[in-house]
Formats: C-alpha cells, structure tokens, sequence
C-alpha cells in the first residue's frame, strides 16, 4: 500500500517548467524537449555544441573559427587586461597575449559513482578515490581531469578537459559601447550593449584548430525561435526550502538592500574617481539583492515553491525506503531560520556585510584577523571613507555599539586622517567590535550554516531519488546547455519590452552625455549605421552567474547570440526559475557584424567569420526590423511594434 501511494504522489510531483534547466551534456531532456518545443535534436547536434564551446575567464565562449577564434564577453577576456578604449589587431603578429587566461574544452563525460561508492563511506576515503581517479585520467590522456559531484553525492561524474593556455586578444570594443549605460542600464532591460570580445587559442606557438566550431548565422533570431545556450553556471540554491526564501524576503535581503540604497544615495553627489568605483561596486550588489526581492516579494513564486515543497515531502513520506522521518528536514530549517531571525541585523552589520564601501575597514579587519591584505593600486578616496565610515558608525550605535566621543562624521574624519596603519584609526574600529562579530559568526554555523549544506544534500538526494534523470542538479560551475525561447514580455511597471533592441538606443538620449556616452566614432560614423538593427535580444533560456559569454545557436546549430547578462527579474532565479519575465540578454550576432563591419571596419576578422561583405551591405536578413526612412519611422530606440513587441499577456 506505501508503495501505491508513493507512486501516486510521484505523479503529482512536476519537477520543471517551461524552458527550466541547467542541464550536464549527459543529461540533457531530449523526449521533454520534443513534447515541449517539438524539436528533436539531430544527431551530433549536442556533441557539436560542446566541443565548439569553452569555458573561459570566470565565464564561457565559444570557437566561432577554423583557425581557434573564440567569442565571448569582454567579462570573458579580462585577463587580458582590455584597454578602456578597446583593441583591434591589424593582423595575426600584432594580437597581445593574456597572461592570465586559459580556456577549457569539454572532451569527455564519465559516470564514475560506483567506484568512489565502492571506495569506502567516510570523507577521506572518497576524496582518496577521487584524487586517484583525476591522477589516473589525467597520466592517460594529458588532459586537465576533474570529479564533479553532482545532487549532492547522489551522482559523480569525471570531467576531461582539453586545455589551451596560450590565449590571445584578437579584438574587443571600448568599454562604453560594451557596458552602455553603465550602472543605470544594467538593472534594467532594454539594454544597448555590445559586450563581446574576440580571442584566439594558440597551440605551441600556431592558432589552434579545434575540432568543431560554430559558424555563424546570416538571419540571427525573430520572435518564437527555439535557441540553446552553452554555459558554466555558477552555484544556484534551488534547493531552499519554502521557510529560507521566506526567511530572505522577510528579513535578510530588506536589510541588505536598504543598506546598500542608503550609501549609493549618499555618494550620488560625488564625482571623484574612487566613488564612481563604490559606487559600481554597490550597484552590482545592490541589483542582485534587489532582483532577488522583487522576486521574492512576487507571492506566486513562494507559493509555487511551498506547493511543490509539499508535494515532494508527500513522497518521502510515502516512499518505504525513506519514510515519514526522512521529511523531518523541511521542519528542521524553518524552525532553525525561526531561530536565527533576531540575530540577523547584528550578523549583517557586525560581521557578513560590515562596512560596505569602505576600502579601509575592508583592510583593518584583514590585518586584525591575521589575514592577508589585498593589494590595492588605487588611492584611499578620503571623501568616501568619510561617508561610507560614518554610516557605519550610526548603524553600530543602533546595535549599541559606540565609538570615539563625539558624533558620528568628526569620529570618522579623525579615523581616515589617521591613515590606515594607524592604531587610532579604523583598525582600532575593527578591533572593538570582532570579538562580538567572531561570536555571531560561531552562532550562524551552529545554527543554520552547517544545517544549511546537511538539508540540501539530502534534499538533493531525495530528489535524485525520487525524479532520476528527470531533474537536473544545481549548478556547479560546470558545462551545461539551457533551452528556451525568443520572447519580449511585460515587465512589472506593465511595459511591454520587445524581444530585441537594436543600435538606435545608443542615440536617443540627448547630448551623449554620462552613462549614456559612447565613442566619438560612433558619433562620426552614426550616418553609415543601419540603426534599426537587432543589437541585443532577450530569451527564456535558464542562464545565471558564470554565463556571460556563452554562444547562443539556433535549430541548424548556427550562432545567433552570446550572453552577456540577465533582466532585473531574472535574479531571482538562483532560488527558483520562473519564465513569466526573467530573461537571459545577448547580444545579436547581426549587431555584432554591423559593428565590425561600418564601426570597427575589421575586414579581416569579419573574413574569418565568413563574413564577405558587399559594398552597402548591412548583415541583416530579410525580416529585420523596419526598414523605412526615418521621417516615416517610430523613434529608432523603440522599433516598429509590429516587428519587435511581444504583445501584452494577460
């Protein structure tokens, strides 16, 4: 009868949505993608992906030539220490190499779960096992080999990497163009970026010729297309329990969040180089925590989790080879977050989050807790630490914590004047209140940090057990392939956002002044520019961290795309994947060779990729946007509704 049951609460149980999934190579759903999408992969389709794709510079890329061309994003190519201005080659000789740059191709995938079972249960013996196994692969085939452990020890598989470590910079544009609109566009969707780098992999000394690479698309995308997406995504937490994202949406983001708002609107009057670093500092963490809450706040997805949550503890339950104890787990989080709730503020202020901004509190709590110091070759801005110390100091009085005699600005002033060497400085700060930010970092461990990693193994387990190949294992910094559609969508001020923008958006803000600036070519050479074409577009695919630059190919497997960000509502994603309004943003390979061809005027690079163009061509197809005069258009920023907006969803 248990077992009836259980198969009865199995049905019930749906593990994906739409177009949800970070999927290993190995695993891909290709019966769900067919029921799904009605596309069913050709053969050689995903070993073609893989072998064309890398994983480079924190994030991913793709061979896009014979001759070891690599695409990415200017993310991707930042060991080569980009100029500002950006860099052309005028030919092979004059690409620069990156010191600091390799990239990696997935060779092979291997199950290697029942020898490191075999090896022994405690921790020692199975990272014996698994070092033995890497050496072993690695002595075999001179390849870079790594165990990867997947669903929490439910799985592990043994990656072989090829490895190339002579990298060079072919070309990449100048930062304004690649980050266009800087902080205010980056937490924002439509976005004008053309974010991408080109590099080559050399192999003692010649350019490398891999065994596959992706050529490119002559018509790029339109509305609807099924694309893929070839990752490395970063760690995900789509294992927490209905009781932790309710704990971050009530308590731990708003404060994050408010701390980050106050000390951003603070520094909105400075114009000094170190605050323009702050403060992009501050926005990248400000957008993440505040994607994730908006989403969190969004009652549907903590629903969506609680209702799915339930049904998978039904399950366990009713699984006889785990049983109604097995689903104490949930339980014991929400009651460990109950718990922790009114230690939160202090933990954030005194030890996870203390200080932010401030570079020299940063530096006296390394060298109070005998840590190394990160070396730093930009000045102290004073201006800063002034602002950024003396709302600490009010935030510690609050938590009862005071400092120096007299208010909170002189107190502050008196510290950064004292240099930070100082013993009367900001590292007698540091040193009042560790003994209590130590006490509330043991507190967090005994409480929820180790019940946090212990609930999510075995969550990741029951889940292996109960769904198998099914489901798909959080993200791990490893290879995987996403699917999803082109789509616009209605964010949540109820605009409709087209699924593309195109090179208009660079112009239509008056007088190219401040985040909205671009390069005095693109000014110049604004009249031999198609503007209306497709310069980024949007998809449902599952992208998060460690995904900028991945390729992005449609059903014939030609490059359409790369990745090089996500909306505002996609943040929350790294919690649980929604496809109403999260999208993943790329860059359009039609704006790419636009770009190259009237901008840039990189013959040779446009030859490489295929490109031949014929005088007054545009790299556009057929169906792209609007085509008529200006004085017959809509604003160039906003295309034709007919050609580029997704309508409204009800």
């Amino acid at each position: 009868m248990r077992r009836v049951l259980f198969a009865l609460a199995l049905a019930a149980v749906s593990p994906l949505s739409a177009d949800e999934g970070l999927w290993p190579y190995n695993q891909f759903p290709q019966d769900a993608l067919k029921t799904k999408n009605g596309f069913e992969t050709p053969p050689g389709f995903l070993d073609h992906l893989r072998s064309s794709s890398v994983r480079i510079g924190g994030g991913s890329g793709a061979f896009v030539s014979a001759d070891g061309l690599i695409l990415t994003s200017r993310q991707g190519a930042a060991g080569c220490n980009l100029p500002v201005d950006g860099f052309a080659s005028v030919d092979r000789t004059a690409e620069l190499r990156c010191p600091n740059l390799d990239a990696s191709v997935l060779v092979t995938i291997e199950d290697v779960t029942a020898s490191l079972k075999t090896a022994g249960q405690s921790l020692t013996q199975r990272n014996a096992a698994i070092a033995k196994i890497e050496k072993d692969c690695a002595s075999k085939t001179g390849d870079v080999c790594s165990v990867v452990r997947l669903f929490s020890g439910g799985r592990y598989d043994l990656y072989r990497y090829k490895r190339y470590s002579d990298i060079r910079l072919v070309f990449a544009p100048e930062y304004s163009a690649a980050f266009f609109g800087k902080e205010r566009d980056s937490i924002t969707y439509l976005r004008y970026g053309l974010n991408i780098a080109f590099l080559r992999a050399y192999d003692k000394g010649q350019p490398a010729h891999p065994g596959d690479y992706l050529k490119w698309s002559p018509d790029g995308v339109k509305e609807g297309d099924l694309v893929f997406a070839a990752s490395n995504p970063g760690a995900t937490s789509r294992l927490a329990t209905a009781a932790q994202l309710t704990f971050y949406r009530d308590s731990s983001l708003p404060l994050a969040v408010a701390r980050l708002q106050t000390r951003l609107q603070l520094l909105a009057g400075v114009a000094t180089p170190g605050a323009q670093a702050t403060v992009t500092q501050l926005v990248s963490e400000f957008k993440s925590d505040a994607g994730e809450l908006i989403g969190l706040r969004d009652d549907r997805l903590v629903t969506r989790k609680t209702t799915f949550e339930g049904k998978i503890k039904r399950a366990v339950q009713n699984d006889p080879k785990l049983g109604a104890d097995a689903a104490k787990v949930w339980d014991e989080v929400a009651a460990a977050y109950k718990k922790w709730t009114p230690f939160e503020k202090p933990y954030q202020v005194l030890e996870s989050a203390a200080a932010p901004g401030s570079k020299l509190f940063q530096q006296a709590r390394r060298k109070v807790r005998g840590e190394t110091a990160i070396a730093s070759v930009e000045p102290v801005d004073t201006q800063v630490e002034i602002l950024m110390l003396t709302q600490y100091l009010d935030e510690l009085k609050i938590l009862g914590e005071k400092f120096g005699n007299g208010a909170s600005k002189q107190t502050a002033e008196a510290m950064v004047h004292a240099g930070p060497d100082s013993e009367d400085g900001v590292i007698k700060l540091a040193r009042q209140i560790d003994a209590r930010a130590l006490k509330l970092r043991k507190q967090h461990e005994e409480i929820i940090g180790s019940l946090e990693v212990s609930a999510a193994e075995k969550i990741a387990q029951y889940r292996f057990k109960i769904f198998g190949a099914a489901d798909y294992p959080d993200g791990t910094g490893t290879p995987r392939v996403e699917f999803g559609t082109v789509s616009g969508y209605t964010d949540r001020a109820a605009v409709v956002q087209p699924f593309a923008s195109t090179f208009s958006g660079l112009y239509y803000r008056q007088n190219n002044e401040g985040p909205w600036q671009v390069a005095q070519k693109w000014i110049d050479l604004r009249a031999s520019l198609h503007e209306v074409t497709p310069l980024d577009f949007v998809s449902t695919c599952d992208t998060g961290g460690g995904d900028y630059g991945s390729p992005v190919i449609n059903r014939s497997g030609e490059l359409v795309g790369v990745t090089f960000d996500g909306n505002l509502e996609s943040l929350p994603d790294v919690f649980l994947y929604t496809s109403d309004q999260a999208r993943s943003v790329h860059v359009d390979v039609r704006g790419i060779a636009e770009a190259l061809e009237k901008v840039y005027k990189t013959t040779g690079l446009l030859g490489e990729l295929g490109l031949h163009p014929a005088p007054g061509s545009n790299f556009r197809s057929e169906s792209s946007p609007d085509d008529r005069p200006r004085s017959d258009r809509a604003p160039l920023f906003w295309v034709r509704a007919s050609a580029l907006t997704a309508p409204a969803r009800q």
